[in-house]
């Protein structure tokens, strides 16, 4: 593998990345100890709380999907998407998904996009402040989450907003079992002229792109 590779791979991996680098303090730390015990033992320590924080990362999203608890950190300071042109990009996050900011009923919710999930699916909380109701006739699905099968009521989401994405009379399910987690599925990406993942980016191209107030979302 060619360095360039290796960048560009460590580059999507920030945990890996993070790991990494403080192993290699650590050592050259412990390498320094004797010539310059107060330098050599600060570069020690330093490599030692890059590995503890890189642990205690991982678990943290080991513990979000298999317990279905609402763990991942997709709200730390990491860069949001963008618009740009006819285009809304999202940055992967350190978590390795891509989770997007959007209005749903004018209500701010995050969203983790899975390419796996057929339909929408929005947390009884969201559904709730968003007045996301039931459909009239009594439908439910069932859904198969890391917690078992569960059943989850179908819905409609009035207007769900990204970017310069638009969504409108969205079909979606109200999910008990997904914790506090709201998923973006295969039924709204459907709706786009294309998407595409480039360069650890979740490129969304609208059919129609909307204006938005702001070049950041």
């Amino acid at each position: 593998m060619k360095p360039s590779e290796i960048t560009s791979y460590l580059a999507g991996q920030p945990l890996l990345a993070l790991a990494i680098a403080a192993i290699f303090v650590s050592v050259l730390g412990g390498m320094l100890r004797r010539p310059a015990p107060i330098f050599g033992g600060f570069l020690r320590g330093l490599g030692n709380l890059g590995l503890l924080a890189a642990l205690l990362l991982t678990i943290a999203q080991v513990t979000r999907f298999t317990t279905g608890s609402d763990m991942a950190l997709p709200q730390l300071g990491m860069p949001r998407q963008s618009v740009e042109g006819n285009e809304t990009r999202v940055p992967m996050q350190p978590d390795g998904h891509f989770w997007i900011r959007a209005t749903i009923n004018g209500v701010k919710r995050d969203f983790l996009v899975d390419t796996g999930a057929t339909l929408t699916a929005i947390s009884p909380e969201t559904a709730g402040a968003a007045q996301v109701r039931a459909n009239p006739i009594d439908s439910s699905v069932l859904m198969h989450t890391a917690n078992g099968t569960i059943e989850a009521q179908v819905a409609t989401i009035d207007e769900l907003r990204m970017g310069n994405v638009v969504a409108r009379r969205l079909d979606a399910v109200v999910a008990p079992g997904l914790g506090d987690a709201n998923v973006i599925g295969m039924n709204l990406l459907s709706r786009l002229a294309s998407w595409r993942v480039e360069n650890n980016t979740l490129i969304l191209v609208p059919h129609h792109p909307q204006a938005t107030s702001s070049s950041r979302t």
